[in-house]
């Protein structure tokens, strides 16, 4: 078990982690020389890594414990993580003295240190600047200084060993300190069939790999292996095929063009509704400046020529041309960022002049759109900035506005490598891959969110299927390839039809065993919780095939037709209300009644998952302006009844506590009133506003209480969402009671309260309110 101390959390080990570490520390303790762990990307390295480290802090035998990681993101991350699991355990090694200064402190607190291995390479670097000058000045070389070490046990950790690791600042590591133990982890080692480097032994050449550097593997915890635990998702691909008699070769670039429409046809249904991001993967930096610029215009056409278009919000990051940095200490940053991004590197040895300019555009296109102030002097705070929103695609939109948010992100090497979000989901590929880089890059999509998100989806308009193909044999573990398939790659669109077609007859034989016809409105009278539990259950199911449906890029319009004829839209969205006022009914009586652990009671086994029954499009921004479009006026105005509006909004989680005060003002309009759209929401605002009050005057009515106390004391709690028992209390001082009645009205009072908080508080978490719920 790990604290998470910032957070107070408890994190319990997976098995394959706690394995892993006892590899290692059985390792270290019989001094059995180096090792390295193959857990795949997604699996929680960073934690088996601590609590490795935390085990070798209290080994008195270890001098030091170094965990080393490739570039300055990885590095300021992996802190980040480190910290989190114990609060300041970790120090920032700002520069490479303060690296030395920490690696020959006897302080305790130094003993585990995380760090970068181009620092750790410049210290052992006596041809470094740095070094250089020292010897000059007639100070120790920091190689010098770390000279006393070269006889202790030390420990170094290398995250992604098969990183630049691979370089002369690995052997420079293990030729100074004799007595170290390294180990490697990766999500993807290097094989002899994907090794891209060579080592020469005497006349004999061989490719350069994981276990050349590391000497045997540990433990293995291979994709195939979380993929089968649900810890992370599984793939779908589409191999986009343009139409045309001449298609491309296996590899061959389209034109941009057609990527670009295809993405705009493709990325709402690809992302859930824009509920999730993406990555376009480009094979050069000219490319995506390329990109960018068209992506510019040819939404622009499109929004000139259709006012209902809604742009997708594009961000671009490339490192900048270090040659052209502004100075030194901005040149050695690129540097550090960059050394890890080959195509980059090579790129920008080619007119780094237009390169510079290119970006320094981009950078001013994204500080318009998100109201930021970024320069390329600081490019690191702009590439922390782009990661931050990609990991920040919080929803609904209510909590992070649409326009705050990154829709597609075009990248060159950055961000395929060591990046993770659970709001990513779509990586569009037109670039060539193999191997682990194209695994590497796949797996930016596949971590563990919810419901919504079933898969990580990629849309290759590069027709990469043998590399594909390869790379799941290459690292599929003890699996076969075509195993390894089946586990890693969702069923295709026809294979998934099918179980949405089951899941529906077992709902249509569920209804009439009730003696009941499958439609939504006989759900009503289904009699018993049994029976409301067994019709949750089962629709369930159904919503969530819909949903993996729903974000396949590569239905046929033969696909949609079945879909349609096996579950037609308007029997689910119908559906869909009935299970959310079935289902809001069975949780508010879930759990009540005492003690029922064990209990087969249906109710209290029932998991709800609203998030399956929200929509991503449909907010509360939409809602207005189709409210705003039912009192327009003129002949055709009106697209929907006031049945059909009302009808949408009960199908929708994010209106459930809400959708009756909705639903009751939809009623006090006139179809053709001509009401603007700031007219309907300061109508609803005020409408709402006014039931609000009326239903706490009743409530402090029949508590005798005066409604001003009792207003202020609700709005107390919703301004901070937290609630308050002194203030409870407080309301009760004036009346002078015994603390047994006292306590016995607060309770009461509560009753009825609880609900309204609820309510009011829109699905927000009001702290401390549980307790009376």
């Amino acid at each position: 078990m790990v604290l998470l101390a910032g957070e107070q959390k408890l994190m319990i080990m997976r098995p394959y982690q706690v394995y892993a570490v006892q590899h290692m520390v059985k390792c270290i303790d019989e001094d059995n020389g180096n090792g390295y762990i193959w857990h795949t990307t997604g699996s929680g390295k960073t934690l088996t890594s601590f609590k490795a480290s935390t085990l070798l802090k209290e080994n008195e035998h270890i001098h030091k414990c170094v965990f080393v990681v490739d570039r300055k993101d990885l590095d300021r991350q992996t802190r980040e993580e480190f910290n989190k699991f114990q609060e300041g355990c970790v120090e920032e090694n700002t520069n490479t003295a303060a690296l030395v200064r920490r690696l020959r402190s006897e302080d305790y607190a130094d003993k585990v240190i995380v760090t970068t291995i181009q620092k750790l390479g410049l210290a052992l670097d006596e041809n470094s600047k740095r070094n250089k000058q020292r010897s000059k000045n007639g100070q120790a070389t920091y190689k010098e200084q770390l000279e006393a070490l070269q006889d202790q046990r030390i420990v170094f950790i290398f995250d992604e060993c098969h990183r630049s690791q691979f370089g002369e600042n690995h052997k420079a590591i293990k030729d100074f300190f004799p007595k170290a133990q390294l180990f490697g982890f990766t999500g993807t080692p290097i094989f002899d069939a994907n090794a891209s480097q060579q080592k020469i032994e005497d006349t004999t050449a061989s490719m350069r790999t994981t276990e050349d550097l590391f000497q045997k593997q540990l433990h293995a915890y291979t994709i195939t292996h979380a993929i089968e635990d649900g810890n992370v998702l599984r793939f779908h691909i589409d191999y986009f095929k343009p139409e045309g008699k001449n298609p491309p070769k296996p590899g061959e670039a389209i034109a941009k063009k057609a990527v670009i429409e295809a993405v705009l046809a493709k990325h709402h249904a690809a992302t859930g509704g824009r509920r999730f991001n993406a990555i376009l993967a480009t094979s050069s930096i000219n490319d995506a400046i390329e990109y960018h610029t068209l992506f510019k215009t040819m939404q622009a056409e499109k929004q000139a020529a259709d006012p209902e278009f809604k742009p997708l919000n594009i961000a671009c990051v490339f490192s900048p041309p270090a040659e052209l940095a502004e100075n030194e200490a901005a040149r050695k940053d690129i540097d550090q960022l960059s050394s890890d991004l080959p195509q980059e590197q090579a790129d920008n040895q080619v007119e780094p002049e237009k390169k510079k300019q290119a970006l320094e555009s981009i950078v001013g296109d994204y500080n318009a759109r998100y109201g930021t102030n970024h320069r390329l002097s600081e490019f690191d705070l702009y590439y922390q900035d782009v990661q931050k929103r990609i990991k920040d695609q919080q929803w609904p939109n209510a909590d992070y506005p649409a326009t705050q948010k990154i829709d597609i992100t075009l990248v060159v090497d950055m961000l395929l490598t060591g990046f993770d979000s659970k709001f990513l989901n779509t990586l569009y590929v037109d670039k060539n891959l193999k191997h682990h880089g194209l695994i590497q890059a796949f797996s930016r999509t596949n971590r563990v969110l919810n419901g919504t998100k079933p898969y990580g989806n990629i849309l290759d308009f590069r027709q990469q299927q043998d590399s594909v193909d390869a790379a799941i044999a290459l690292f599929s573990g003890e699996k076969t390839g075509e195993q390894a398939r089946e586990i890693w790659l969702v069923d295709k669109a026809p294979v998934v039809i099918q179980k949405l077609e089951t899941a529906v007859q077992k709902l249509d034989d569920f209804m009439k065993s009730q003696g009941l016809d499958c439609t939504p409105s006989a759900v009503a009278n289904l009699k018993g919780d049994e029976a409301r539990a067994a019709f949750i259950t089962h629709f369930k199911e159904v919503q969530r095939l819909k949903t993996q449906l729903d974000q396949y890029t590569d239905l046929t319009q033969e696909n949609k037709a079945s879909i349609e004829q096996v579950l037609p839209e308007e029997n689910l969205r119908g559906f869909k209300g009935q299970y959310l006022e079935t289902a809001k009914k069975l949780r508010e009586q879930q759990g009540k009644g005492g003690d029922k652990s064990g209990t087969d009671d249906p109710v209290d086994q029932l998991d709800f998952e609203f998030v399956l029954f929200a929509s991503a499009v449909i907010d509360y921004d939409y809602i207005m302006g189709l409210i705003a479009k039912f009192s327009a006026k003129g002949p055709g105005k009106s697209k929907m009844t006031r049945e059909e509006l009302i009808g949408l909004i009960s199908a929708d989680a994010k209106f459930m506590n809400e959708r009756d005060d909705i639903a009751e003002y939809i009623g006090t309009l006139k179809a053709g009133e001509g009401l603007s759209e700031t007219a309907i929401r300061d109508g609803y605002t005020h409408f709402k506003a006014a039931k609000n009050a009326k239903e706490l005057a009743a409530i402090a009515a029949r508590h005798g209480l005066e409604p001003a106390a009792l207003q202020s004391f609700v709005d107390g709690i919703l301004d901070r969402m937290i609630f308050d028992g002194d203030k409870l209390s407080d309301l009760y001082a004036p009346y002078d009671l015994g603390w047994k009645e006292r306590t016995q009205k607060e309770l009461c009072l509560m009753q009825d309260c609880a609900p309204y908080l609820v309510k009011r508080a829109g699905g927000r978490d009001i702290s401390g309110l549980s307790a009376y719920e």
